[in-house]
């Protein structure tokens, strides 16, 4: 008996991308990535704690 290893109906294989688009992701995904660090950077500590507790809170988690 032999098994048929076959995508279900509906299924789309993976499309290509073109390596303009993946290059236009990394390069975006970089240059948040520097605007985030160079931000924290330059923020005050009192900042950024502020800021660590109000997404602490955000995503739910007791911190108090």
């Amino acid at each position: 008996m032999s098994v048929s290893h076959t995508a279900p109906h509906g299924v789309a294989a993976p499309a290509a991308v073109a390596t303009s688009t993946r290059l236009l992701a990394g390069l975006s995904a970089m240059i948040l990535g520097l605007v985030l660090v160079w931000g924290a950077g330059f923020a005050s500590a009192q900042t950024l704690h502020d800021t660590a507790h109000d997404v602490r809170h955000g995503f739910g988690f007791p911190c108090h």
